[in-house]
């Protein structure tokens, strides 16, 4: 038999200890989040690079789970990179999805010039994600100083913005890069036009406090510049285990855009899991019905079958193992509960 409608309140008063104390807030109000999967998900040795007509797909699924931006590939890699990038576009662009389309390059003019390429042959604009290695291990390995490095930056940046496109300067290993260092190089992006900056956890790094002081250490540069419009993207990865809490984290300290991947797939051990942080933001109370979450099963398993990748049995939100007590939801079903099984399940 069924409980009555007390003995049904007492078992969904639960008490939240995530709710004590609480400081402060996770989202700001421009909150956006950006899809890696066919950039970086693509640079696991383990996956496959899947058709462009799987790729479509892909980014159909990105803008029906609510992502706001997505990088499509790296044109100037190779003709077959900027062929897929240049079919997506043809199939996509344009007012067909809400999701704004990126693609990514070195900062050397030579990457940058086949996104300008692809956006005028499609007609609109391509955001433009222009990266380059900022600590002292990679300035020793290639040779660099600063100034090169701040030069072939500003070269990269000026290619783009001359076209009116919109540049995120991706700066590679900022948490392991020196302050004077990216002081310089942020200031010089934003006086020759980027519009973002992003913050690169690169071989997952960063601990919560590396992710707050870096993106203080960020703002008060954007500060002192008068640049308080300049966005700041977090990209993290999962070599300590704390991508996806320090994607969370990172939203608390003023990035508004935060980057992610389909379950996780990307260089080494992964980036961000993209289901997983808007799951876990949804839980938080941070998102609003918009967008519609049930979506994430279909992106995640379109993922996995186009890179030829195994989700685990045991993997948050996706598998039938996960977040279920078997025993209490045998039970629950056995005395006619089908109530508190299902709410378990959407929970």
């Amino acid at each position: 038999m069924s409980e009555s409608g007390s003995e049904r309140d007492r078992a969904t008063d639960l008490f939240d200890w995530n709710e004590v104390n609480r400081r402060g807030r996770f989202l700001p109000k421009n909150a956006s989040f950006f899809d890696e999967t066919l950039r970086d998900g693509l640079q696991n040795p383990s996956v496959v690079d899947p058709s462009v007509e799987e790729k479509i797909g892909i980014v159909q699924r990105m803008d029906g789970i609510g992502i706001h931006g997505a990088a499509i590939g790296f044109p100037g890699s190779s003709p077959r990179a900027f062929e897929d990038c240049l079919r997506i576009c043809k199939e996509l662009g344009g007012a067909k999805l809400k999701l704004r389309i990126a693609c990514s390059g070195r900062t050397a003019v030579s990457d940058i010039t086949p996104i300008v390429e692809l956006s005028q042959r499609v007609g609109f604009a391509i955001d433009v994600y222009a990266f380059i290695g900022s600590s002292p291990i990679r300035q020793y390995a290639e040779g660099w100083d600063v100034a090169l490095i701040a030069k072939r930056s500003a070269e990269a940046i000026d290619v783009a913005v001359k076209a009116g496109l919109r540049v995120t300067y991706v700066t590679e290993d900022t948490t392991r890069s020196r302050p004077d260092v990216l002081r310089t190089l942020f200031r010089s992006a934003i006086d020759h036009g980027a519009s973002r900056l992003c913050l690169s956890d690169t071989v997952g790094h960063a601990t919560p406090d590396g992710v707050r002081n870096l993106l203080q250490f960020t703002k008060n540069i954007l500060l002192e510049a008068g640049h308080e419009d300049i966005g700041i993207d977090w990209h993290g990865h999962n070599d300590r285990g704390l991508a996806l809490e320090n994607a969370l984290w990172a939203f608390e300290f003023g990035a508004d855009r935060v980057h992610g991947t389909g379950l996780g797939i990307g260089e080494r051990v992964g980036n961000v899991p993209m289901e997983l942080l808007l799951l876990n933001l949804k839980l938080l109370g941070q998102l609003d019905d918009e967008p519609d979450l049930a979506n994430l099963l279909d992106y995640s398993e379109a993922v996995a079958k186009a890179l030829h990748w195994e989700i685990p049995a045991n993997y948050p939100l996706v598998r039938t193992p996960s977040g279920v007590h078997a025993s209490a939801v045998v039970k629950s079903m056995v005395n006619g509960e089908g109530w508190l099984v299902d709410r378990t399940r959407r929970a």
